[in-house]
């Protein structure tokens, strides 16, 4: 099993919709480096921390599970979605996309400053400068060290 880190701004998506619906499908993603993450390397079972970004509290609030094989993201092909891409085409689609499972909810953001300013944290790839990526993956000692801080009172 593999950990990820999968980014959405709160008021777009965030881990309150995704606890609502269950399952949902991970869409729009427009970097080659992330589609091949979700193409070829996430697995069914995988396990991914929901980051809520751009809105503070920036951070991560949950847990996700990766419960499908990739496909096709359908809003490629669809002239009406923000995420339509004209080059695409379905025998050829660019973009996938993987079901996720919502898993839990954190009893608070365990925070991107608090990441930061963590010994051992602050070298996961989300604490760096300039990182852009949507989805990147976790080290499974990082992971542990989150699962901790979450119950753990904000700093």
């Amino acid at each position: 099993m593999a950990y990820w880190l999968m980014k959405s701004e709160p008021d777009v998506y965030g881990i309150h919709h995704l606890e609502a619906e269950g399952v949902n499908m991970w869409e729009g993603c427009r970097n080659f480096v992330v589609r091949n993450y979700l193409k070829d390397e996430m697995q069914i079972g995988d396990l991914a921390f929901f980051h809520h970004s751009n809105i503070p509290p920036v951070g991560i609030v949950g847990v996700m599970e990766i419960v499908s094989e990739s496909y096709p993201d359908p809003t490629q092909f669809d002239p009406n979605s923000k995420y339509y891409d004209a080059t695409s085409k379905p025998e050829r689609p660019k973009w996938y996309v993987r079901d996720v499972r919502f898993v839990e909810r954190f009893p608070r953001c365990v925070t991107l400053a608090e990441i930061k300013a963590h010994p051992v944290l602050s070298g996961m790839q989300v604490a760096r400068k300039g990182q852009r990526l949507s989805i990147m993956r976790v080290a499974p000692h990082e992971w542990e060290i989150v699962m901790k801080l979450k119950d753990e009172p904000a700093p």
